[in-house]
């Protein structure tokens, strides 16, 4: 018995693999952990893009009076660039012009989408944005995110932004569809 309890007390007091238990133990959630935030950043990366490329669309549409479609295909051309390194195949991007009436009614006059879908009739805007009389560009992106780790838990997410702006002189007229 003595000589049992002789081996226990050696082996308690052998510190030789302590270093590689802790290490087996602690690396898998080390690495969980990097991966999962190397994961996060680039997302809100692509995220942050997606949010630039709205602002980009009404900010170049808004600063113009006349959009021909070669200067549509360039505004658009222009936002697209913006989500590099990324895919642009996976974004979807959209203009409108909105004429909004003395009675509040917010009317499509035109719009404009690669990717994405053209918006027509009456549309439903912000009541703060429904100023008599005037008009609005509607800017909105949405892109189809895939992680690269962590595909399998979440799948393709979808990141999308809007924006409205006011245009900067008069209302843009895109080919021959005027915005008032």
């Amino acid at each position: 018995m003595t000589s049992l309890l002789r081996r226990i007390l050696r082996i308690a007091r052998d510190k030789r693999g302590v270093s590689a238990v802790e290490f087996a133990l602690l690396a898998p959630m080390m690495i969980g952990l990097y991966l999962g935030c190397a994961e996060l950043s680039d997302g809100i990366g692509a995220d942050r893009k997606v949010s630039l490329i709205s602002a980009a669309l009404a900010n170049l549409s808004a600063e113009v009076t006349t959009i021909s479609t070669t200067d549509m295909s360039n505004i658009l051309d222009a936002s697209s660039a913006i989500i590099s390194p990324y895919s642009a195949n996976n974004l979807k991007m959209t203009v409108t012009c909105i004429s909004i009436s003395s009675t509040k009614v917010a009317t499509v006059k035109w719009s404009a989408t690669r990717g994405g879908a053209v918006h027509t009739g009456t549309i439903t805007i912000p009541s703060a944005l429904a100023v008599p009389s005037t008009q609005l560009l509607f800017a909105e992106a949405s892109y189809a995110y895939t992680p690269t780790v962590a595909y399998t838990i979440t799948g393709t997410l979808t990141l999308s932004d809007q924006m409205y702006m006011s245009p900067r002189t008069t209302a843009p007229t895109y080919g021959t569809s005027t915005c008032t």
